[in-house]
């Protein structure tokens, strides 16, 4: 399906790979995912790699809307030595860092993660893209409108998918100018969308092939699967799974969960599906 070349590693993905999210925050909307120790860290990460997770995503910001804005240093103390000692214990694996800072991503790379993962594909600083380009790394580049803070302000589209196109095609020729090689697109469920909205893009997830590069999809345990379930985040798995293997069957190509195992089962019912 594609290759990524991880600091020199070739991950070669030849069927939908499941990112595992591992949040270094005290006020993630999911409880179940906050950590804060890294003995907690190291053995939610070697689960995670034992069922089945191609990559880790770190994050040390709640990104949720109306979340608290933290600021770079904050965001370093948070992450760099739980990646440090991750990557310490576990070398072969990669992590991704979920930032939008430029110098979060450059010493989270130092420090052993070899993606970054950025919300506002180089639009909340400026210096991401080329900070991105001269370390050489894939890039996840995210669709958001305004922040976490302001972005369900705005949720008008005429067309959602072929909006959430055009703002790729653009990104990707700036992400290409910078000199970034491997980029995801992630279509940012849940950022700058109403649930009504996240429903038609999933139905039209498809159209971001035109692109040409992989998409990730982030669904997990969202307000879109609990809030049409009536549940909570923390009931809401089987929902999530639900909406991961539509995602598969449209097109998606990673999913970022916070439940590997189930996750990698729906992968491995879905390509039985699709090979028979």
């Amino acid at each position: 399906m594609f290759t990524l070349n991880c600091k020199g590693r070739l991950l070669i993905a030849e069927k939908p790979l499941v990112m595992g999210i591992i949040n270094i925050t005290p006020d993630s909307f999911y409880e179940g995912s906050r950590m804060d120790k890294t003995k907690m860290i190291l053995q939610k990460a070697e689960q995670m790699l034992l069922d089945g997770a191609a990559m880790l995503d770190i994050g040390g910001q709640s990104t949720r809307p109306g979340s608290n804005l933290i600021d770079e240093e904050e965001e370093l103390k948070r992450i760099i030595g739980p990646i440090a000692a991750l990557h310490h214990q576990l070398p072969d694996t990669v992590i991704s860092v979920d930032t939008f800072y430029a110098k979060v991503a450059v010493e989270a790379i130092a420090a052993g993660a070899s993606v970054v993962n950025d919300i506002s594909g180089g639009a909340m600083d400026a210096a991401m893209l080329p900070a991105v380009g001269k370390l050489h790394v894939p890039y996840i580049c995210m669709h958001m409108r305004g922040t976490p803070q302001t972005m369900q302000q705005y949720t008008v589209y005429d067309n959602v998918a072929g909006e959430v196109l055009d703002y790729f095609i653009d990104r990707l020729d700036a992400c290409k100018k910078a000199g970034i090689h491997d980029v995801i697109i992630d279509p940012g469920f849940g950022f700058a969308k109403t649930i009504a909205q996240n429903f038609k893009l999933l139905k039209d997830l498809g159209v971001l092939k035109i692109a040409g590069k992989p998409i990730l999809a982030g669904l997990s345990r969202k307000g879109t699967v609990y809030k049409t379930l009536g549940t909570t985040a923390g009931e809401a798995l089987n929902g999530s799974t639900v909406l991961h293997t539509l995602a598969l069957q449209n097109g998606a190509s990673i999913l970022r969960v916070h439940d590997v195992k189930e996750a990698m089962e729906a992968v491995t019912l879905f390509c039985a599906y699709r090979d028979a």
